[in-house]
């Protein structure tokens, strides 16, 4: 509120100004002709112009309280809440940028702010030569080509959260990886995150009709359970373990049905009396 009045007085104060000075020009008698003189030198196209426009013009002052509001509120917010806009400039952009320009943009003053300015400088997102300051991803490629020779030098698969931020696009471009076959994007079981994993173009081979059908045939375990005991009689340790998680599944239930089945104890109270002092009695009647 004390914003906007402030800025309410200041137009009052201008349109005074400007009501004066018009009552001045036309108070005044007109000039007398002068001379023509030449002037050698021509004046600037830049001061004929700011000549032609009225004094009052000249200068803009905002008056989008809403806007200066936003600013103040932004440069009062805590230096991680700043460090999140600087970071989502960087990487919407993609440019390198000096503060000045990340102040123009996201209202984030870093060159007066000490402790954003170092953390900024120490940010694994960030990469700073010294003057401008520029996102920084996982993994420094640019294009799919270079995406699918980064996936092959990983066997054991490289997750898609450190590859999201690579480049603009790479989300699409790892898609398109793995319906041409170059790659596999599978889901780990864990973090529930797709991992992008190579596939060797050695393995591709042509398969006859007749094997394809005799593998179809084969009946595969229904119960993950008994998928792991296959595993098992072949040699292969599980990577899961299917019993151990469905008995701790059932002793937390039964546990909770206890909790929720328990009586409340029934409490025997006791009455406690002086009848055992009978003198006492006596003594008070007497």
């Amino acid at each position: 509120m004390a914003l906007s009045q402030k800025l309410a007085q200041f137009n009052k104060q201008q349109e005074k100004l400007q009501a004066s000075l018009a009552k001045i020009n036309q108070s005044r008698p007109a000039p007398a002709p002068q001379p023509k003189v030449t002037v050698s030198r021509k004046a600037p196209a830049r001061e004929a112009s700011q000549n032609s426009v009225p004094f009052s013009q000249r200068f803009s002052f905002t008056n989008d309280t809403e806007k200066l509001t936003q600013i103040a509120t932004i440069r009062r917010a805590p230096v991680g809440a700043q460090i999140k806009r600087v970071l989502d400039l960087l990487l919407e952009t993609r440019q390198s940028l000096l503060p000045e320009e990340i102040n123009e943009s996201c209202f984030v003053d870093v060159s007066a702010n000490k402790e954003l300015l170092e953390s900024l400088k120490s940010n694994v997102k960030v990469s700073f030569d010294g003057q401008r300051f520029a996102y920084k991803s996982k993994h420094d490629i640019k294009c799919k080509q270079e995406l699918l020779v980064l996936i092959r030098k990983v066997p054991e698969g490289i997750p898609m959260g450190d590859l999201k931020d690579s480049y603009p696009g790479v989300i699409s471009d790892v898609q398109e990886l793995k319906a041409s076959g170059d790659i596999w994007l599978l889901m780990n079981s864990d973090s529930q995150e797709d991992i992008a994993y190579p596939n060797d173009p050695r393995i591709k081979i042509k398969v006859d009709e007749d094997l394809k059908q005799l593998i179809r045939s084969i009946e595969m375990p229904r119960e993950f359970i008994d998928v792991e005991r296959e595993l098992t009689k072949a040699g292969m340790k599980p990577a899961t373990n299917t019993a151990r998680r469905e008995a701790l599944k059932g002793a937390l239930r039964t546990q909770q049905t206890q909790k929720k089945t328990k009586k409340r104890r029934e409490t025997k109270r006791t009455k406690y009396t002086n009848a055992h002092l009978p003198e006492l009695f006596q003594m008070n009647l007497g």
